[in-house]
C-alpha cells in the first residue's frame, strides 16, 4: 500500500514536470494540456472536477498555473499531492528562467529569437481559446449559468471588472441560483401532491 502511495506521488510529480516546461502563456495556456494528462491520460480527475480546481487556483493568491496544481494533487493524494505536484510544476520552470535570465541579455535583439516570440504568442492565444471553450463545455449548463457568463464577460469589458471580485459574486449568484431552483422545485413538488390528493 506505501509503495503505491509513493508510485501514485511520484507519478503526480512527473506528470507536473512534464507539463511545466512546454506551456508559455502562463496558468491558462496549462490547461489542455493538464485536461489531457490528468483527465484523459490518467482518468485522476474528471473534467468538471478539473474546470472546479482551475477556478480556485484562480481565486487564490498567486500563480495559477501553480495553484491549480497544488489543488490538483491534493484532490488525488492529499496533502502529500499537492507538495509533489507543485514540486513538479516549479522545478522545471525555476532551472529554466535561471538560464534564460543568464542568457537572454544576450540574444534578446537576434531576428530568429523574436521570431520565435512572434510565433509563440499566437499559439498560447490559441491554447487559451481552446480551454475556455472546454471549461465553457463542462460549465454552461443551463440558461442561468449562460446568463452569468454573460453578465461576466460584460462587466470584464466594460467595466474592467476585477477577476476575484467577478469568482466571489459567481460563487453567490451560484448560491441564490441553486435555492431559487430547489424552492421552486419544492413548490412544484407541493402541487403535485395537492393535486393528487384532489384526485
Amino acid at each position: 500500500m506505501k509503495e503505491n502511495r509513493t508510485g501514485t506521488l511520484l507519478q503526480i510529480c512527473w506528470t507536473f514536470m512534464k507539463i511545466s516546461p512546454v506551456t508559455f502563456g502562463g496558468g491558462f495556456a496549462m490547461m489542455p494540456l493538464m485536461q489531457k494528462e490528468i483527465v484523459d491520460k490518467r482518468k485522476w480527475m474528471s473534467e468538471e472536477e478539473i474546470v472546479d480546481a482551475f477556478a480556485l487556483g484562480q481565486s487564490a493568491p498567486g500563480s495559477v498555473g501553480v495553484n491549480s496544481s497544488a489543488f490538483i494533487g491534493y484532490r488525488i493524494a492529499g496533502l502529500k499531492g499537492a507538495l509533489a505536484a507543485t514540486v513538479g510544476m516549479m522545478t522545471p520552470t525555476f532551472f529554466i528562467v535561471i538560464v534564460l535570465s543568464l542568457l537572454f541579455l544576450t540574444v534578446r535583439d537576434h531576428d530568429f529569437v523574436e521570431a520565435a516570440f512572434r510565433g509563440i504568442r499566437p499559439a498560447v492565444v490559441a491554447l487559451i481559446v481552446y480551454a475556455a471553450i472546454t471549461a465553457a463545455k463542462s460549465s454552461i449548463l443551463d440558461k442561468s449559468t449562460f446568463g452569468l457568463v454573460v453578465i461576466a464577460l460584460f462587466l470584464l469589458i466594460v467595466f474592467h471588472a476585477h477577476p476575484i471580485v467577478l469568482i466571489f459574486a459567481g460563487m453567490i449568484s451560484g448560491v441564490a441560483i441553486h435555492r431559487v431552483k430547489r424552492k421552486r422545485k419544492n413548490v412544484s413538488a407541493c402541487k403535485s401532491q395537492s393535486e393528487g390528493k384532489a384526485d
